[in-house]
């Protein structure tokens, strides 16, 4: 635990949602879900609007698809979603030579290797600045944590949601953390809650008060001293760069144990496919595929396969995956899923296996990577073309636009653009020769807009509080 709330933890709101928001100005305000959207797909991420009726990542989008009727289900567009990324992480990267990212749309940042001044005063003014900057460039808001530890970082990062900062000081850590449940701290899933439960322990305040050795006792000898070491506020894990990374991998915690087969079987090639975006987005390939499963007694199994050279190919790491997962027993319940990459290369070996190349036409693909290829509809000879909902399109008449359904030989489009008012739909057949795939506008209509360097940080070379006015965002800017 550091004396200064250095570490600063960024979290993109409802990212893939808030993009298709600023994207589409007939979606602000209104329920979004992207993910899947056939009837095996998860939903990806979900808007505000759409959590308040219950939908949440991870969940099967034809539940969601009960509890919410009335949203948009559209289809990732990743290669958007990356550029935005990469975009936030040089803002990061201005702000300290140590950023870590987590995924696409989160990330630690230590300031204090930054040489931003260790103060409560001067942190906020980074966050703050930092904030207003993201929405400048991209027209997305954040949300900030600032506090002494990792742990505490990404919990004030929770508790700013949506689009604010919330900073520990230091001191009050344990006063803030005692009232709280157990399961805001990392590692404690509704396996490790029920066995604490039952000992009578629910907050924070009663797992530290429990002591070391009743934890060690009820979770066994790692798991107990950690869980008590974070419950006091000792948390001295360090922010360290991704380039430094020798693996890439995501994994997910379910809010209830994953018992159906199938279901983890679905979770984990979202899971491959994730990984393989963060893998993609790191300009990096690897030939050892890992998985790991936490089951529902907090066991945890890791098994990995080597192929025979590295590879970027969602449909070579999903196989890979699911064969590893053949030999492993969830029947009794699964609360994590991970997958994962290791042996890193800068170049990929594209013809590992001969079936990747014949699996988009065997339909075996799952859905979020199918919205992470191109968005090409052609069929084969004579079959008509497929509409993607949520893709984008250009017409000869009309421009760019976006898919907003098809079925029975028709597709609707709604052409309008991310600094327009909402557009006017049309419907065309499938197969016009006017209609083809078009590519992601920016969300911002100048995209050279970029924030200069920001005084007192890493970039500037300098010490101290960063100052002046926001860059401007361009015409139209506008957040979800």
């Amino acid at each position: 635990m550091r004396g200064a709330p250095t570490i600063l933890h960024l979290d993109m709101d409802a990212f893939y949602a808030s993009v298709e928001q600023a994207a589409k100005p007939s979606l602000r305000g209104k329920p979004v879900v992207v993910g899947g959207v056939g009837p095996r797909g998860v939903v990806a991420t979900a808007s505000y609007e759409a959590r308040v009726f219950g939908v949440h990542s991870a969940m099967a989008t034809a539940q969601a698809r009960r509890l919410c009727p009335n949203a948009a289900y559209l289809t990732p567009r990743f290669s958007l979603y990356q550029q935005i990324s990469q975009v936030v992480m040089g803002l990061l990267g201005q702000l300290s030579p140590l950023v870590e990212p987590l995924s696409l749309d989160e990330a630690f940042v230590d300031l204090e290797a930054g040489g931003v001044e260790p103060s409560s005063a001067a942190v906020r003014a980074v966050g703050e600045r930092l904030r207003r900057d993201i929405t400048a460039v991209t027209g997305l808001t954040a949300s900030v944590g600032l506090a002494g530890s990792k742990m505490l970082a990404k919990i004030a990062s929770e508790g700013a949601k949506p689009d604010g900062l919330l900073l520990i000081e230091p001191g009050t850590e344990l006063d803030l953390l005692g009232p709280m449940s157990v399961r805001a701290i990392p590692g404690v899933g509704p396996a490790t809650a029920e066995t604490l439960r039952r000992a009578g322990i629910t907050t924070v305040a009663e797992t530290a008060g429990a002591g070391e050795d009743e934890l060690v006792r009820l979770l066994g000898r790692a798991h107990g001293a950690g869980l008590y070491a974070l419950a006091t506020g000792h948390d001295d894990r360090p922010v360290v760069a991704e380039r430094d990374a020798k693996s890439v991998s995501v994994e997910d915690t379910f809010a209830e144990d994953v018992t159906d087969r199938t279901r983890v079987q679905l979770e984990l090639a979202r899971l491959a496919d994730r990984c393989v975006q963060r893998l993609r987005g790191a300009g990096r390939s690897g030939r050892t595929v890992v998985i790991k499963v936490r089951r529902y007694d907090f066991s945890t199994l890791t098994r990995s396969e080597t192929l025979r050279g590295p590879t970027d190919d969602p449909a070579v790491v999903r196989e890979a995956a699911a064969r590893l997962l053949d030999g492993v027993d969830t029947t009794a319940g699964v609360r994590l899923l991970g997958v994962g990459v290791s042996g890193l290369a800068d170049y990929t070996q594209e013809d590992l296996f001969a079936q990747a190349a014949g699996e988009a036409a065997q339909g075996t693909g799952s859905e979020l990577q199918e919205a992470a290829e191109p968005q090409e509809p052609a069929g084969a000879a004579g079959q008509p073309r497929r509409w993607l909902p949520g893709a984008d399109v250009l017409h000869a008449e009309y421009g760019a636009g976006w898919v907003q359904g098809s079925g029975v030989g028709r597709v609707t489009v709604r052409f309008e653009q991310p600094w327009s008012a909402p557009g006017r739909v049309r419907t065309f057949s499938v197969d016009d020769p006017d209609l083809t795939p078009g590519e992601p506008l920016p969300l911002v209509r100048d995209e050279a807009a970029q924030p200069p360097a920001l005084p007192g940080s890493f970039a500037d070379g300098g010490a101290g509080v960063p100052g002046g006015e926001p860059v401007a965002s361009g015409a139209g800017r506008a957040s979800p």
